[in-house]
C-alpha cells in the first residue's frame, strides 16, 4: 500500500509538527523545565504521531473500498488493515 498523494501532504505536515514538538520537549528537558510541562508537550507529540498513523490507515481503507491501490497493486486485506490500526491503539 502506498499513501495516497492527497493524504501524503497531511501526513507529512503532521509528522513535521511532531518533529518540532519533539525538539521542543528535548529542549525543555535540557532546560530543566517542570515535568508537568514536559509531559503535556510529550502527549502533544504522541497525538500528532497517532493522527499521522490514522491518516495512513484511513488512506489504506479508502484504497480497499475502491478495490485497487494507486500503484496498481492489491490493496491491503481487512486483516492487514486491522493489524495496522491496532498497532496504533
Amino acid at each position: 500500500m502506498k499513501v495516497e498523494e492527497e493524504a501524503q501532504a497531511a501526513v507529512l505536515n503532521r509528522l513535521r509538527r511532531a518533529q518540532g514538538q519533539l525538539a521542543g520537549v528535548i529542549a525543555m528537558i535540557e532546560a530543566g523545565r517542570d515535568c508537568k510541562d514536559v509531559v503535556t508537550q510529550l502527549a502533544a507529540v504522541s497525538r500528532a504521531l497517532d493522527r499521522a498513523g490514522f491518516k495512513i490507515v484511513a488512506s489504506g481503507m479508502r484504497q480497499c473500498l475502491n478495490g485497487e491501490a494507486e500503484d496498481g497493486s492489491q490493496p491491503l486485506t481487512e486483516a492487514e488493515l486491522e493489524k495496522l490500526f491496532l498497532t496504533l491503539a
